[in-house]
């Protein structure tokens, strides 16, 4: 039997106790703009609720710290859940780690349109309209644990269009367990959709504003329709301020370019085109195959220096959050050949390189400071296999960049 059409959205991981991170200066013009921005994109979410026509809103966990947050981040949450419940949109609240409901003071209560879920158990909500019940809601609250627990979301079966609210990590086969219209998941910064198993969908909608360059791309919140023959149509909407990029540079473009400055002014272009109107945080991850590319790099500090003094003051601004140099793997043989210390250090590390690390003991240097504790000292003598080859080669580029007069850049 048709049932009715209804629209809602899903949002989840807001964070308002966390500042953008990955930023080791900040410019001034940005300060305010950068520190509101978690905010705003949580305001984006709930503005959208009031003004487009919704039937009730999802929220998936991790909105906020309390104690972290403070007043500041819990008053906008309770403004926002009370012009919601002048409007009589009911809002359905997972939480997950941060938001703990546990943690939520008893001094500030939640309206009566609000369900915040318990943790122990998942129950099941009818949301209605003009007394006839348009779908099913399920959620439970997080216990902690860092996966999604399908079993437990358990109820009794229903032709209701169902839609189930839980947090943490997931997979297509375990949702579709479940075998629910909607998963409406948290716990991941990043937007992820999965097939929910038959007709249904899994959505992790992500953070509307991302914190750091391990959250590069868009960022919002989900849409989500339902017509009559219960067909789901899942839109996301950005609302992120700024976006993070992460974009990586190989040698075979800097030889096509010939200028890295050059290259790197034409990413950005390309960059602010397809981002539109936000402000962008870049990390850039330069690749060179051979010591010949250090020189078209030149000097990453003054490089760096340049990107965030011409791009960064701009409106929008693409300010340059990191700029790193992998290591090439071999140094032009000129270099090595030389009767110089330059060349002395080459055939050296060129010697350690072959015996994979097998002779690297950095514990005599320790001994040479007195600053240096014992647990720093364990951790010299205790380089891992797998860690070894980077260390040498990250070492060999600062060697070779401070024995020819430039300035080291190291990967952190």
């Amino acid at each position: 039997m048709p049932g009715e059409s209804f629209r809602f959205i899903h949002a989840s991981d807001f964070h308002l106790e966390a500042p953008l991170g990955d930023l080791d200066s900040i410019p001034s013009a940005l300060r305010e703009s950068m520190a509101d921005a978690p905010r705003r994109a949580a305001t984006a979410v709930f503005e959208a609720a009031l003004v487009d026509n919704i039937d009730f809103l999802v929220l998936s966990g991790d909105l906020l710290s309390p104690a972290s947050a403070g007043p500041h981040g819990m008053s906008l949450l309770l403004d926002y859940f009370e012009k919601l419940n002048a409007k009589k949109t009911p809002v359905f609240w997972a939480a997950g780690v941060a938001d703990d409901p546990q943690r939520w003071p008893e001094a500030a209560p939640l309206p009566p349109n609000v369900t915040l879920f318990p943790k122990n158990r998942a129950i099941a909500v009818p949301v209605e309209r003009a007394g006839r019940t348009i779908c099913m809601v399920v959620g439970r609250s997080s216990e902690g644990r860092s996966t999604l627990h399908v079993p437990s979301y358990r109820v009794e079966p229903t032709d209701e269009y169902t839609v189930a609210i839980g947090y943490g990590a997931s997979d297509a086969d375990a949702l579709a367990e479940g075998r629910f219209d909607y998963w409406a998941l948290g716990g991941r910064h990043n937007r992820v959709q999965l097939d929910g198993g038959g007709e249904g969908a899994a959505v992790y909608c992500g953070s509307p504003q991302g914190r750091s360059l391990s959250e590069p791309g868009p960022h919002g919140y989900s849409v989500v329709d339902v017509d009559a023959e219960q067909t789901t149509r899942v839109r996301a909407v950005e609302c992120d301020a700024f976006r993070y990029c992460y974009e990586e540079i190989d040698a075979t473009e800097i030889a096509a370019v010939g200028s890295v400055r050059n290259l790197l002014g034409e990413r950005i272009s390309r960059l602010q085109h397809e981002n539109g109107g936000r402000h962008l945080l870049i990390g850039w991850d330069i690749s060179i195959s051979s010591g010949d590319n250090l020189q078209a790099i030149g000097d990453t500090e003054e490089l760096l220096n340049s990107l965030r003094r011409d791009f960064g003051a701009g409106t929008p601004a693409a300010w340059t959050a990191s700029l790193v140099v992998r290591p090439p793997k071999q140094y032009p043989k000129s270099w090595n050949d030389e009767d110089t210390i330059l060349g002395d250090f080459l055939r050296a590390a060129e010697k350690h390189g072959k015996a994979d690390g097998r002779d690297l003991d950095l514990l005599p240097f320790s001994e040479e400071h007195e600053m240096i504790n014992r647990t720093t000292a364990a951790l010299l003598t205790d380089v891992s296999p797998s860690a070894r080859e980077e260390l040498l080669d990250q070492a060999t580029l600062l060697g070779v960049e401070l024995l020819r007069g430039g300035k080291p850049n190291l990967v952190s």
